[in-house]
């Protein structure tokens, strides 16, 4: 399965993104084999860094080093891909500003809803950052679903357990791009994030998680 074949965007209402930074992922993939999406904010201004750009895309190499600190035995995106994880971002265009507007989070989280439902079988969303937090609740509150993570800083409601359609919702921090390098507190809650959601699915060769 490729999933851009399954979902794009009509349109392109948002007044405060980047068109020419769009994009869904288009690789393929054995969606029966994906545990843990992980869902960080929005597409790089360059689509060069994005994900599955090559091992110079800056989202791939700061997201290589995330799984590391986790304690996983990976080198590559394929080997993270391997260990069941699918890589998106809550936002298919990059930024123009610091932040997004609510009103392009609710559009784009139609099209995060389809991709998700094109995953029958995760049994974890790791949520990086307050946009993928924030679109994840729009989806359930337009459903009828009850809230799926609560109000509050990140650092202190991420130790609670909270569910999204049967499965585990972490609340974390971004780990794409040039934050992941900024705060060293963070890059440690990622790695414990990580590290968590690939024991609940049995997918983590560890030698423990690195200190920083």
């Amino acid at each position: 399965m490729i999933t851009s074949d399954s979902i794009s965007c009509e349109g392109f209402p948002c007044q405060d993104t980047r068109q020419a930074s769009y994009s869904i992922p288009g690789i393929a993939v054995d969606a029966s084999k994906v545990t843990i999406m992980l869902i960080s904010e929005a597409n790089p201004e360059n689509l060069s860094d994005h994900y599955y750009s090559g091992p110079e895309a800056l989202f791939a190499r700061t997201t290589l080093l995330a799984f590391q600190d986790a304690g996983a035995e990976v080198k590559s995106i394929q080997d993270i891909t391997d260990l069941g994880v699918y890589l998106t971002t809550a936002v298919k265009c990059g930024k123009t500003g610091y932040g997004i507007a609510t009103a392009s989070i609710e559009h784009c989280s139609h099209l995060l809803e389809k991709e998700i439902a094109l995953f029958p079988n995760v049994k974890v969303f790791l949520l990086m950052g307050d946009v993928a937090i924030k679109a994840v609740n729009m989806m359930a509150k337009r459903n009828g679903e009850p809230r799926v993570i609560p109000a509050g800083s990140t650092y202190k409601i991420r130790d609670g357990v909270f569910t999204f359609r049967g499965a585990r919702a972490f609340p974390s921090y971004v780990q794409a791009g040039p934050a992941f390098f900024v705060e060293k507190s963070k890059r440690k809650m990622i790695s414990e994030d990580l590290k968590k959601a690939l024991e609940l699915v049995g997918n983590l060769t560890t030698k423990g998680t690195k200190e920083h």
